[in-house]
């Protein structure tokens, strides 16, 4: 049992983590941190690793949207060809005995064109080996999400360009932002992934204090909160993996009773607050189902009070961050301008305090009167957005004239 356990695990897979674009350094920078060494290619990292590295990367990584593992690569410029070689790849190892099977194709430049006829080719070969299997088609374009339902589905992905065709099995299931906390949200929610690439990308450390006074559902508090109390934030959900015929259960259970004992007990400084008061309650039921209540103040309250908190003589610098409203969401008549200019007057009056923002628009972010970098760009809810961040408070001369908001992306 134990040679064959071995065995197993030391195949060497080639793997991607899918992100949203422009947080591919960052997913690279976390699989770093978990010893191991990846390749940014635009939309994800790329490593290789054994089934263990599987299992470690859909459990920790916090910026990632999958992890897929390559079954084969081969050209393929004729049906035959494709038939031929789809055969031979070894489906069974990635399917489990209930469920379901979606294709997704992506065809560029090559003379195998036709995704749906490129899809049925590559069912066929699946229904040579799994014959009880139900099967759908996708199209890659059509979204990130698989049909809910009762029966896993595994999902298959199959790129052609330039007549290579490259198939990968997912292993995550659901996207892995869907951490399992997250059953209530506030209005324009923001992405568990997007807000923990905030966090990482601003540079804030563990034993600093974090504030975001329009916490919404809380998933930038609770975000930091795991983050500094070093929770894996793949611990409370199920994955892909687990339904394959090759599961190695007691593999899977070793991995997760480590990352049970790294969780350590630390005493965080963050606070959470907003005006609604249906947003922190829904906040404090998601903190409560991600084990963090503990590690983070809740407040209903109004910006001006929250930002009060600013002048506390607390632990050394502090990090505000939070996504704002866009106007183009939320009440379009609200003063975005004000409202940047009052967290940009609070955070002169306190020295020593920064910000990071998520925003579509530089124009209200020039109101915080503060010099601001960019960190990373990506989207959120199909909104281009811009992740600023300020400067040290000691270092915040401005040149006059000289236009800030627009540098170009460093220290990502």
């Amino acid at each position: 049992m134990s040679n064959h356990h071995s065995q197993r695990s030391s195949q060497q897979f080639e793997l991607f983590a899918s992100t949203a674009p422009g947080l591919e350094s960052i997913a690279a920078g976390e699989l770093k941190a978990l010893g191991v060494k990846g390749r940014q290619e635009p939309g994800g990292v790329a490593f290789e690793g054994d089934i263990e590295r599987v299992y470690l990367a859909n459990l920790w990584l916090r910026t990632a949207s999958r992890v897929i593992l390559r079954l084969g690569r081969f050209h393929a410029s004729t049906f035959y060809e494709l038939e031929r070689r789809a055969k031979k790849l070894p489906w069974s190892n990635f399917l489990s005995d209930i469920g379901s099977v979606e294709v997704r194709v992506t065809c560029r430049k090559s003379r195998l064109y036709h995704s749906d006829a490129v899809a049925e080719r590559v069912l066929d070969a699946i229904r040579e080996v799994s014959p009880g299997v139900s099967l759908t088609v996708g199209n890659e374009e059509a979204g990130e999400d698989t049909a809910e339902s009762s029966k896993p589905t595994q999902l298959f992905v199959v790129r052609i360009v330039d007549d290579q065709c490259e198939i990968s099995a997912d292993t995550s299931g659901e996207l892995l932002h869907r951490r399992g906390y997250r059953k209530e949200v506030a209005k324009a929610p923001l992405r568990e992934t997007l807000a923990a690439a905030m966090i990482l990308a601003s540079g804030w450390q563990k034993n600093e204090p974090l504030l975001d006074p329009m916490c919404g559902s809380g998933t930038i508090p609770i975000e930091a909160a795991l983050l500094g109390r070093r929770i894996a934030p793949g611990l409370a959900r199920e994955f892909q993996f687990m339904n394959w015929k090759s599961f190695d259960r007691r593999l899977w259970e070793e991995t997760v009773s480590r990352a049970r004992e790294a969780i350590i007990d630390r005493s965080l400084a963050i606070k959470a607050a907003d005006r609604d008061a249906g947003a922190i309650e829904a906040a404090t039921r998601n903190a409560e189902r991600a084990g963090v209540t503990a590690d983070i103040q809740f407040a209903e309250q109004p910006i001006s009070a929250s930002l009060s908190a600013l002048a506390e003589p607390e632990r050394g610098d502090g990090w505000l961050l939070s996504n704002p409203p866009y106007g183009i969401r939320l009440d379009e008549n609200s003063d975005l301008r004000n409202l940047y200019a009052t967290v940009g007057f609070a955070l002169s009056q306190s020295r020593g305090w920064r910000i990071g923002v998520l925003t579509p628009d530089a124009g209200p972010a020039r109101q915080l009167g503060l010099p601001l970098r960019s960190r990373f760009a990506t989207q959120n809810g199909g909104i281009p957005v811009n992740f600023l961040v300020s400067e040290k408070a000691q270092a915040t001369k401005v040149r006059p004239g000289k236009e800030t908001t627009r540098t170009a992306i460093s220290e990502a």
